[in-house]
């Protein structure tokens, strides 16, 4: 890190006609007498968490070593690259038995839920525990994402409200956090004056000439003439990240009023890996903007009936994930968790090759990746496939597969992870204390 005598405030953005845009974390914003706050010992703490639906192929995902001598299963192989940043965790059981709706809501919450549409009621969950500390020094507490379009009305599974498995934020016990699906909107509301998803609105700026960078250009040369040469590489590899999203936007937005009648909704991408890719760099521009530290992201709400014939799997997920043992069955399910992950190493490429402060951004953050179901076939709740991805700023040490005791409280994790992050808890849902993550399996 380069010290210089100029100083930008943190808070410092661009602002244009119908625009602010939030700037990335320079060197210039930070005195040089503080510029400790940014010193390997304490940077800035980041919280991510990736769902996946309707359980895992357990036998393509397994590690069957141990501690450091882990090798990598067929669905993980794509996070080879990522070994000193990974952890394998196995043995942890979740809270709630009641299949799906369990699944996704008991994730982070580690409770249980109620039945009927009135009385929704889970707990506060982690991140929303984590976000009420990280969001005095951001613009967004938290970010709350999907795949899947919004849709909390009605029952579900066993009569527990559709909210349950459509969601993993709650701020409150009776208050969960609807997930934004358009990656448009979550743009604007990341970027732009105004978040509207109003169809008629958002066509309108998508058929203007110029793009939200275009009307602060000339503020961006004047700031890159006044603060060092780092700074500037900085700004502009933060900007083509921005322009790429956008591009990619109006191409998606373009797409769907030139061939009505294979138009998705406006805004959201025709294909599953393009949605999940745009949807993935929004979350990484997030990070880097620092316009929050903690995001949720469910790949698919639980009992997900999306279909993959782009791999060569037609059958819609759920069904596919009662799989009766049947070997091909389980193949082909295996295919799909195999492309959600190799999705999601795409994304921890972008952060490790992303610079913040002394490090990346893959350095800064702690990403919890896994479902709340493992063999699907049977609704399992033990054993859940789970991953700890990112440095943790210095404090997760990668490179293991950890094996607890059968029926360890998925809920123990969470106790660590917010200790780690910095956030201490006593407890939360069923949790019996901390987990060991620095002292298992041969370290």
């Amino acid at each position: 890190m380069i010290i210089t005598k100029r100083f930008l405030p943190r808070r410092t953005v661009l602002r244009g006609i119908g625009c602010t845009l939030a700037l990335p974390l320079l060197d210039a914003m930070v005195p040089a007498l503080s510029a400790s706050a940014r010193t390997a010992a304490n940077p800035v703490r980041r919280l991510g968490v990736v769902y996946v639906p309707n359980g895992m192929a357990m036998q393509y995902w397994t590690p069957a070593g141990e501690g450091p001598a882990f090798e990598f299963t067929p669905i993980l192989q794509s996070l080879a690259p990522f070994r000193d940043h990974l952890v394998v965790l196995s043995g942890l059981k979740s809270s709630w038995d009641q299949t799906h709706p369990g699944a996704a809501t008991g994730f982070l919450t580690a409770a249980t839920g109620t039945r009927g549409e009135v009385a929704v009621k889970a707990g506060t969950s982690m991140d929303q525990l984590v976000a009420k500390q990280f969001s005095q020094g951001t613009q967004l507490a938290s970010l709350e994402l999907s795949l899947d379009s919004r849709s909390n009305a009605g029952q579900c599974t066993a009569g527990y409200s559709c909210v349950y498995t459509n969601t993993l934020a709650w701020r409150t016990p009776t208050t969960p956090l609807t997930p934004e699906s358009n990656p448009r909107a979550v743009f604007e509301r990341l970027f732009g004056d105004t978040a509207s998803t109003d169809a008629g609105s958002r066509r309108a700026r998508s058929q203007q000439d110029r793009s939200i960078l275009d009307q602060v250009v000339q503020k961006v040369a004047r700031l890159k003439r006044a603060v060092g040469p780092q700074d500037s590489a900085k700004i502009d590899e933060y900007l083509e990240g921005i322009h790429d999203v956008e591009r990619r936007l109006q191409k998606f937005d373009e797409q769907g009023i030139e061939l009505p009648a294979l138009q998705p909704p406006e805004g959201i991408p025709a294909t599953f890996e393009e949605h999940s890719k745009v949807m993935y760099d929004v979350q990484l521009l997030a990070y880097q903007a620092d316009l929050t530290r903690v995001i949720t992201f469910m790949v698919g709400r639980e009992e997900s009936g999306r279909t993959y014939n782009e791999i060569g799997v037609p059958e819609a997920h759920h069904p596919l994930s009662h799989h009766m043992n049947d070997p091909e069955r389980i193949s082909r399910m295996s295919k799909i968790n195999t492309l959600h992950v190799k999705l999601f190493a795409d994304y921890v490429k972008k952060l490790q090759s992303t610079r913040d402060g002394d490090g990346s951004l893959l350095d800064h953050v702690m990403i919890l990746y896994g479902s709340g179901l493992s063999d699907s076939n049977r609704h399992l709740n033990a054993n859940l496939p789970l991953l700890l991805v990112g440095g943790g700023s210095g404090r997760v040490k990668g490179g293991r597969h950890l094996r607890y005791p059968d029926g360890t409280p998925t809920a123990n994790l969470l106790v660590t992870m917010m200790d780690k992050l910095g956030v201490p808890e006593e407890h939360i849902g069923n949790s019996t204390g901390k987990l060991d993550i620095d002292l298992l399996s041969g370290i």
